[in-house]
């Protein structure tokens, strides 16, 4: 009988259990503790956090991924005229200098290896950014052009952190994917890890998740440490008014100079823009409500469930990962200070129109959470100073330039 008992605990998931799986259940149980009762990130913190739980069961037609030698899991096996590819992309595709027709007959994987294709196939982040961009308003931007360069300066974490990961130990192409943290900019971290290391998946994106939900403590102490009292309570001059046209013209040009810039960018900064076309030209009204709402949310849901099943207990307990947190927080030191004193030394050249320098802080791309910061910071010397239009303008410029940020290490580095 007993016999028999045991026999049958072998065919359940019991019997695969490790203790590896039961430590990923509780980071998976921080995350959402972090998510549900102190508000980091929820919208996507909670759907990582259950992934990464799901990741770590012995599950049937979720996942039927294997890890391959480079910490990468690959899912989804396609047949092709009987012979087993253990990836989408078919392999020994073609003879030199020539092409060759391959047929499908059969696929074969669980839900998520299908689902998650969306990020190997980089669809989600892109799709995401059309959202983003239909919820964004450019118009402060537009309204005090130089806070672009504040963007441009909050990019100093990305370029400090990748010489630091690579001082650690880190190939350039890892090095890169840590330094995106410093963005701010999730979808943006998990398109260039998924181009250029994808066994830091997991590792980054809950990183950038996480730091982004902190901005709110993370922010307020360099602000402080940077700034004097006197900075702190510069009033700015109000914004004039930006007409539609302007705005159109805006995305357009925008869209094309990057482009142009780095073309490796494209699909992130193609989509940010004509979300933005859509919500300024007003005769879109169904589709600017599609973006804002139904595509990102669904998006949202299906990104977060896919990263979180990359958190494997084998390729996420691992040393790379403690240094990766610790070189976010780096990443995201340095982009908060190079946007204050960018704006400080704007002053040096300037001082006949100030720049408060708080609104230097939101050059980070976590919209519109660090232009809120940098508003709450200035009214805690100085209840009558509204920033929060002001530190918009940055902050949206942050977008812009982590996008290209991520461009230019893809184009140097990905090919």
């Amino acid at each position: 009988m007993f016999t028999g008992f045991f026999d049958y605990l072998q065919t359940t998931g019991f019997a695969l259990l490790t203790w590896k799986m039961l430590v990923m259940w509780a980071v998976s149980g921080v995350l959402l503790w972090l998510a549900i009762r102190k508000g980091f990130e929820p919208l996507l913190l909670v759907p990582i956090a259950f992934g990464a739980l799901v990741a770590n069961l012995p599950t049937r037609g979720v996942m039927s991924s294997e890890l391959r030698p480079d910490g990468v899991y690959e899912t989804a096996t396609f047949t092709v005229e009987g012979h087993g590819v253990a990836s989408p992309e078919i392999a020994g595709a073609a003879p030199s200098g020539g092409s060759q027709r391959v047929r499908i007959t059969r696929v074969e994987g669980g839900l998520y290896d299908f689902i998650s294709q969306g990020v190997k196939l980089e669809l989600f982040p892109p799709l995401i950014f059309l959202g983003v961009g239909a919820l964004t308003d450019f118009g402060p931007l537009i309204a005090m052009p130089r806070t672009l360069l504040l963007g441009a300066a909050a990019q100093l974490g990305l370029f400090i952190t990748f010489m630091g990961a690579n001082l650690l130990g880190f190939t350039a192409k890892q090095s890169a994917s840590i330094g995106i943290i410093g963005g701010a900019d999730g979808p943006t971290a998990i398109f260039l890890s998924n181009k250029l290391a994808p066994e830091l998946l997991g590792a980054v994106a809950v990183a950038a998740y996480s730091y982004m939900s902190l901005v709110p403590l993370i922010q307020p102490p360099i602000m402080r440490l940077l700034t004097t009292k006197k900075e702190r309570v510069i009033r700015m001059r109000s914004l004039r008014p930006v007409s539609k046209l302007e705005k159109l013209i805006f995305a357009l040009v925008v869209m094309i100079v990057c482009v142009l810039l780095v073309p490796d960018a494209s699909a992130l900064i193609v989509m940010l823009m004509l979300g933005n076309f859509l919500r300024e030209c007003a005769v879109t009204e169904r589709l600017v409500k599609a973006s804002q709402n139904e595509i990102i949310n669904v998006l949202t849901l299906f990104l977060g469930t896919s990263v979180g099943l990359t958190m494997a207990a084998e390729s996420f307990l691992a040393p790379a990962t403690l240094k990766i947190i610790g070189l976010g927080v780096v990443a995201f030191a340095f982009s908060t200070a190079g946007g204050v004193l960018c704006a400080k030394l704007m002053n040096v050249l300037s001082p006949g129109n100030p720049v408060n320098p708080l609104i230097g802080s939101a050059g980070v791309s976590a919209v519109p959470m660090a232009a809120r910061v940098s508003h709450v910071e200035g009214q805690r010397y100085d209840k009558t100073n509204y920033l929060l239009m002001h530190a918009m303008g940055p902050n949206v410029a942050g977008v812009i330039g982590t996008a290209v940020a991520a461009g230019y290490f893809i184009s140097t580095l990905g090919h």
